[in-house]
């Protein structure tokens, strides 16, 4: 029964967003664990959907997987080109931790890539958006 299945909060790990160091048109995502704990079989989707010029759009699904993120580290995982910040950006992650998988949806709504959003991202040590 669904009821005897358990749910376990993910906690302390997040989705980050900054500008690319090297082109200011493209903003790199990356994965932060901030768990004391190793993170296994660790599977990202990320997909973009909106709608432009009254149209709906939606990007291609992509899938990124990673066997092991340690702790207190974070993975590039894509660039987001700019022209693309007015549509809402997905991030579908599932991961093993102590024998438990866990999932989350994190969401960048469109208009969240701005300047009042940003902050400073541990780990990445760089200013930018999150979502942890």
């Amino acid at each position: 029964m669904k009821k005897d299945i358990p749910i376990k909060k993910v906690t302390n790990v997040a989705i980050a967003v900054v500008p690319n160091d090297e082109d200011p048109s493209f903003w790199d995502v990356y994965l932060i664990n901030l768990k004391p704990n190793l993170i296994r079989t660790v599977l990202i989707v990320s997909r973009g959907y909106g709608e432009k010029e009254g149209e709906k759009v939606e990007t291609n699904k992509l899938r990124y997987f990673y066997e092991a993120i340690g702790t207190d580290m974070a993975v590039k995982v894509e660039l987001i080109d700019s022209k693309l910040f007015d549509l809402s950006h997905e991030y579908w992650l599932s991961f093993v931790e102590d024998n438990f998988m866990y999932d989350r949806k994190y969401v960048f709504v469109r208009g969240s890539f701005i300047e009042e959003n940003m902050t400073d991202i541990p780990i990445v040590n760089k200013r930018g958006i999150w979502i942890k």
